[in-house]
């Protein structure tokens, strides 16, 4: 899938899960998406420096 085919998905995703719902609705189902985002981005970053693309390394806990 091309770049712009995924934006139009994601955009039309977003049109259908906004119908019926009420501006807070909306904002807490917005939070929720961007963290659920910023967390998967913060797994893949610290799995790609610190733990060799994805491989777990033997870490003391902080």
């Amino acid at each position: 899938m091309d770049g712009c085919s995924l934006n139009m998905t994601v955009s039309a995703l977003a049109c259908a899960i906004s119908k019926g719902k009420s501006p807070d609705e909306l904002a807490l189902l917005s939070a929720f998406f961007v963290q659920l985002g910023d967390s998967l981005e913060t797994i893949a970053t610290a799995d790609a420096v610190c733990c060799n693309g994805g491989e777990a390394d033997s870490v003391d806990a902080v």
